[in-house]
C-alpha cells in the first residue's frame, strides 16, 4: 500500500484527487492538508511516499516548502501553471500535472510512481542482513554450520553429506529439503544429487565444476541452463 497525501489550498482540487484515487485501490490517502505548513507537520509525523502537490498556496509555495524537506516522497505536482515545471524536475519531483488533469494523464502518472516504489522496496530487500548459519539435525541432536564453512551438498539417501574444510558431515535431511532452507543466491544445484556454494568455485567446463580445495562436481545435463554465466554473476 502506497500512503499519500493530498496539499492544496483549493478544496475541489481535492475532491478532484480523490475521484481519481477511486479506481486506484493501491493508494492509501492518510490526509488532506491545505497549506504547506500542515503538510510539513503531517510529513515530520508520518511515513508517507506519496504526496500530491499545489504549487501556488499562501505563506510558502510548493516549490519552497520541497527545498526544505529534510526527507522527500515521491512527488506529483498537481497544477494550473505550467512554468514551474522546470523547478520541479530539477526537485526530482516524479511527475508535473497540469490542471484540469485526464484520467488517463493521471493514470500515467500513478505507474511511475508504482515502478518508482517498486525499485526502492527491492533496493531495501537487498540490503537486508545475510544469513549467516544454518541449524540441522546430526545424529540425535542439533548443529549450527555456518554457510560460508559450506563447500557443496551431497544427497546420500535420506541423508545429505555436508562437506566443509574439515571434512564430511551426515545430515538428518534430503536434498530437497535442505535447499528449500539455503540462500539461492549462494547455493546452487548443478546435479540431481549435488549443489554447491558459488562462492567456493575457481572453475567450470561444460562438464564439471571445479572448487577451490581441488574437488570437481558433475554438472547434470537438465542444470546445465541453471549455471551458464555462473562467473559472471560471482
Amino acid at each position: 500500500m502506497i500512503n499519500a497525501l493530498i496539499v492544496d489550498d483549493e478544496p475541489l482540487a481535492h475532491d478532484v484527487i480523490l475521484h481519481h484515487l477511486k479506481s486506484h485501490t493501491d493508494i492509501n490517502v492518510v490526509g488532506q492538508c491545505f497549506s504547506a505548513a500542515q503538510a510539513m507537520n503531517v510529513l515530520a509525523n508520518n511515513e508517507i511516499d506519496l504526496l500530491f502537490l499545489d504549487i501556488n498556496m499562501p505563506e510558502l509555495t510548493g516549490i519552497d516548502m520541497l527545498k526544505v524537506l529534510a526527507k522527500m516522497p515521491q512527488v506529483i505536482i498537481v497544477s494550473a501553471y505550467q512554468e514551474y515545471a522546470l523547478q520541479g524536475f530539477e526537485l526530482n519531483v516524479t511527475d508535473y500535472l497540469l490542471k484540469p488533469v485526464s484520467s488517463e494523464r493521471f493514470n500515467q502518472a500513478l505507474q511511475k510512481i508504482r515502478e518508482r516504489y517498486q525499485l526502492k522496496a527491492k533496493a531495501t530487500e537487498n540490503q537486508a542482513p545475510k544469513r549467516q548459519h544454518i541449524i540441522l539435525k546430526v545424529d540425535r541432536g542439533q548443529h549450527k554450520f555456518e554457510l560460508d564453512s559450506i563447500h557443496y551438498l551431497e544427497a546420500f539417501g535420506n541423508y545429505v553429506k555436508l562437506w566443509q574444510e574439515q571434512g564430511m558431515t551426515l545430515v538428518s535431511s534430503t536434498l530437497k529439503q535442505l535447499i528449500e532452507n539455503l540462500p539461492s543466491d549462494q547455493f546452487i544445484q548443478c546435479h540431481k544429487s549435488f549443489v554447491i556454494n558459488r562462492d567456493f568455485v575457481v572453475g567450470l567446463d561444460t562438464e564439471q565444476i571445479t572448487l577451490k580445495n581441488g574437488n570437481t562436481i558433475k554438472i547434470g545435463k537438465s542444470f546445465k541452463p541453471r549455471i551458464e554465466g555462473i562467473f559472471e554473476r560471482i
